[in-house]
């Protein structure tokens, strides 16, 4: 059932929000000039770019899928950020420097510098493409928030947010959005911090922090590290040591080295130590901050262990299938499930007495029953998810809203405000950030090159306004259709994944191989994307025909990026390049 929040937290999570929207116009006045609007006046601090840089990361999305997906599937999606310290490190002595010797506004002008108008302008709608895609997941997570507290439609919710991030991004630009992003971040740390102590609070007396800890590795749940299940399919798994080094290195360069959305961040950089320091500073504490939000979510599972718990979380879905032809099944496997999650109560409170006592056979005994109770819950919810699934137009996904329910029910009143204000400071923080870099690359890559090169100052201020909130009515467009999707976060990774390849391949090329020029690489990208995408849809659209090319989404960022590379190179053999591919190269050489 829908649970509503009580007054104080209403106050709580309100205050924050209007806070932060009052604070971003506050600290961004004056900014009429476009190197202000668009890069702070490059006036920014270490502190600054880290923090910003994380918080344009860490979406709402994070502290609503992550527990999830930690409740689902355990710790092993951590391996997805062991590339990041990689990529930050490289970024640092590559691409850094470069971007502040020529003084760019977007990452896309050094390919117009380096090869040619053509090569610069599809890297930019790339950008443009895959980003404005993803900006709609990240409005559409705190959309659900108000979906399961007051049963509104997302559409409705999604608009209302999709107003709030633009009164402050539309006035303050850049400015604004880093400047809030620090306030964002000490909401979502302490906020989660507090979210963690009580879900270890909120455990059974008899359940301590460590035999949590037990529970969850004896059910699957602590895999941090994990091999491919075999070497012929490590392709395919999406998460496991290799995927993580290799594929999410790979990631990691391109979003960071190449998304206007977080090259922004740090382009306002006092200095490129500044910049650098930062870069570092996100690299560090990253990966123990993920690490720390999916052991929040497997925490929350072995609490849903030894309280009574719902088969499926997303009660708007399961009121839906109770009203529909399936209702009495439905029901009865309902029934069913209870049944069964008593029984697992009971079972792992064996466990944990036989443990307790010394008992070697008997711990060894009741572990093996509570596994398979365990195992014949999961079951039974499997068919109950088949049965929404069979319903019309129905959304069979509740992993979003595990840590949401946990949230509203079992947090003392303040805390489920104060945990509602770090929900929607990540999306305000992400949402805003990209609709500034979706504006600036817009303005300086595709308007003011191509369409108006001789406005003022206050004219591209102004019009860089005006994309702003044309963006953001496209990202509350695909924000309503992205509550369609199974899991937030997965799907933001994957949409990165089907265009940061071929992008990262562009400036792969443009750092290292100096000879090859606009003429060969702007082909090569085209025939990369292409490859891309097939590899992803083809499988999707025909699984038995093509089912050999099925690859893990985290691997089409090394397959497109090497694509681009190497058919750069081959294009260059044989056809070669004009004179004019290779002019714009002085200063470049690494």
């Amino acid at each position: 059932m829908n649970v509503g929040m009580d007054p104080i937290d209403w106050w709580v999570m309100g205050g924050t929000i209007l806070f932060i929207v009052i604070y971003g116009i506050w600290k961004s006045r004056g900014s009429t000039d476009i190197r202000g609007y668009l890069l702070s006046n490059q006036d920014m601090k270490w502190w600054t770019i880290g923090l910003s840089i994380m918080a344009t990361q860490a979406s709402a999305i994070t502290f609503l899928s992550t527990p999830g997906q930690g409740f689902g599937d355990g710790m092993r999606f951590v391996q997805f950020y062991f590339g990041l310290p990689i990529a930050m490190v490289i970024i640092s002595m590559v691409a850094i420097p470069i971007y502040r010797r020529l003084n760019v506004y977007t990452a896309y002008e050094y390919l117009e510098q380096r090869f040619d108008l053509k090569t610069r302008t599809l890297g930019a709608l790339l950008f443009l493409l895959g980003r404005s895609l993803a900006g709609g997941i990240t409005i559409v997570a705190p959309a659900i928030i108000l979906e399961t507290i007051l049963g509104w439609d997302t559409t409705i919710t999604c608009i209302g947010i999709g107003i709030l991030v633009l009164l402050y991004t539309v006035s303050g630009g850049t400015k604004a959005v880093s400047q809030t992003q620090q306030q964002q971040m000490a909401v979502i740390l302490i906020g989660m911090f507090v979210a963690g102590i009580v879900m270890v609070w909120k455990l059974p007396a008899e359940v301590g922090f460590l035999d949590a800890l037990d529970i969850a590795g004896k059910s699957g749940r602590l895999n941090i590290i994990t091999l491919p299940d075999s070497w012929s399919n490590f392709v395919e798994d999406r998460y496991n040591i290799l995927s993580g080094l290799v594929a999410g290195t790979f990631l990691a360069l391109s979003y960071f080295g190449t998304d206007q959305s977080q090259v922004q961040r740090y382009l306002g950089g006092k200095s490129v130590t500044e910049i650098r320091i930062g870069l570092m500073f996100n690299a560090i504490f990253k990966v123990p901050m993920q690490f720390a939000i999916l052991l929040v979510g497997v925490i929350m599972f072995v609490f849903y262990l030894f309280v009574p718990t719902p088969m499926f979380f997303n009660e708007q879905e399961r009121e839906a299938v109770v009203q529909s032809e399936y209702g009495s099944q439905y029901l009865e496997l309902e029934q069913e499930y209870a049944q069964l999650d008593a029984a697992r109560t009971d079972a792992w409170s064996t466990y944990l007495q036989q443990k307790k006592s010394g008992n070697e056979a008997g711990r060894a005994s009741a572990m093996e029953s509570a596994l398979a109770v365990t195992a014949q819950a999961d079951s039974v919810r499997k068919l109950g998810v088949g049965l929404i699934e069979r319903r019309e137009g129905s959304r069979a996904k509740d992993q979003d809203r595990v840590f949401l329910t946990f949230i509203l029910n079992h947090l003392p009143i303040g805390l489920v405000g104060l945990l509602m204000a770090v929900i929607f400071s990540a999306a305000m923080s992400s949402s805003s950030a990209e609709l500034n870099a979706l504006a600036s690359t817009s303005l300086v890559d595709i308007y003011k090159r191509q369409i108006k090169a001789d406005g003022s100052d206050k004219h591209y201020v102004s019009m860089s306004r005006w994309l702003t909130l044309g963006w953001g009515v496209l990202a509350v467009i695909f924000a309503i259709i992205a509550g369609q999707f199974e899991n937030l976060i997965e799907y933001v990774n994957i949409l990165g994944s089907l265009f940061y390849g071929t992008i990262l391949g562009l400036f792969v090329v443009a750092f290292f191989f100096k000879k090859v020029g606009g003429d060969a690489v702007f082909p090569a990208a085209l025939m990369a994307e292409l490859l891309v995408l097939a590899l992803y849809f083809l499988p999707k659209i025909s699984p038995e025909m093509f089912e050999s090319l099925q690859v893990g989404y985290l691997w089409l960022n090394l397959i497109g990026s090497t694509a681009v590379v190497v058919l750069s190179l081959i294009w260059k053999a044989l056809f070669g390049q004009s004179e004019a591919a290779t002019q714009g190269d002085e200063g470049n050489a690494l």
